[in-house]
């Protein structure tokens, strides 16, 4: 079969997948909550990898952007405006904001310096929100608030009481998500950033402003980071200032590398395979980040290219 229609087959399978999902999550286990758990991380993770695979800028404090969506949406809906709608937009734009002041003063930095610098500032973000338990609840967390339903106008839709209808309004975000990273890197821009991560010096002589580029790639990637993180506050009507600690970082570079950091749909595998672990065998043990580290440590040692090089490379054969 001619490779792009193969490329069709798999984004048609994809979706009929994530369309369909809380109608045979259960069949293997699985509940709609845990599916919709998928997305949310599957998002974050395609967000890093964003930074990380298609412009081959490393960040480990891609949590605090993710954080700030988190308490952007609790705290809007608790103390600000009883609105789902309303929390998620505050949430997006102040990761966009701090992302772009953060960025500006960091997109001159690269390899471990730049990595080291944005765990410094996720610790900064995360200490605020451990310490201020006037506001966010500090080591309790925020809670006190909920998801609530989304009026259109012409309809309202239940997502509080409804599972299905908050996995559905959560692939809907994930969908417009992915369609527009998708789309930017099919733009020219795209394709600056993937010459930029093969070869910065050579960019630069072609007169490409290397550091712009890096710094929106960067504010993007952030951005979605921080659209996932008000989903992931409104799955769980909660609050928690590890959702901005370090080692949630970690967590969403393991997924994107687990599944494959330079093709669009790894982070989403990664992501799947991380969170159904990671509920099945915390159910056995509470010792299971050790299991989840060994496969990583496999899959990294043994197939560089992740679970899905794996199967590329299988269908190829």
């Amino acid at each position: 079969m001619d490779q792009r229609y193969q490329k069709y087959a798999a984004n048609a399978l994809i979706w009929l997948l994530l369309l369909t999902m809380p109608f045979w999550m259960n069949a293997i286990g699985g509940y709609t909550q845990l599916g919709t758990r998928v997305l949310v991380m599957a998002l974050a993770a395609t967000a890093l990898n964003f930074l990380l695979g298609y412009t081959g800028v490393l960040s480990l404090g891609h949590a605090a952007y993710f954080g700030i969506g988190v308490y952007g949406a609790g705290l809007t809906i608790k103390y600000l405006i009883p609105s789902t709608l309303v929390g998620m937009g505050v949430g997006i734009l102040a990761a966009i904001a701090a992302a772009a002041v953060i960025g500006l003063l960091i997109v001159h930095l690269r390899g471990i310096y730049f990595a080291m610098v944005t765990i410094a500032f996720g610790q900064v973000f995360y200490f605020i929100a451990y310490r201020w338990n006037d506001v966010t609840g500090g080591d309790d967390g925020l809670s006190g608030w909920k998801r609530l339903p989304v009026d259109l106008g012409f309809a309202k839709i239940d997502i509080l009481h409804n599972q299905l209808a908050f996995y559905y309004f959560v692939l809907f975000f994930f969908g417009v998500a992915v369609a527009v990273m998708a789309g930017l890197l099919r733009s020219p821009f795209g394709r600056t950033l993937l010459a930029i991560r093969e070869n910065e010096r050579r960019a630069r002589f072609l007169g490409i402003p290397v550091d712009r580029h890096i710094w929106f790639s960067w504010l993007v990637s952030c951005a979605f980071v921080g659209l996932a993180g008000t989903l992931y506050a409104l799955l769980n009507n909660f609050a928690d200032p590890h959702d901005l600690r370090w080692d949630q970082s970690g967590d969403f570079v393991i997924m994107a590398v687990l599944g494959g950091m330079r093709s669009f749909w790894g982070p989403l595998i990664g992501a799947a395979i991380f969170v159904v672990l990671q509920d099945y065998v915390s159910s056995l043990t509470q010792n299971w980040m050790s299991f989840i580290g060994l496969f990583f440590v496999l899959v990294v040692l043994f197939f560089p290219r992740g679970v899905l090089g794996i199967l590329r490379r299988k269908a190829a054969q």
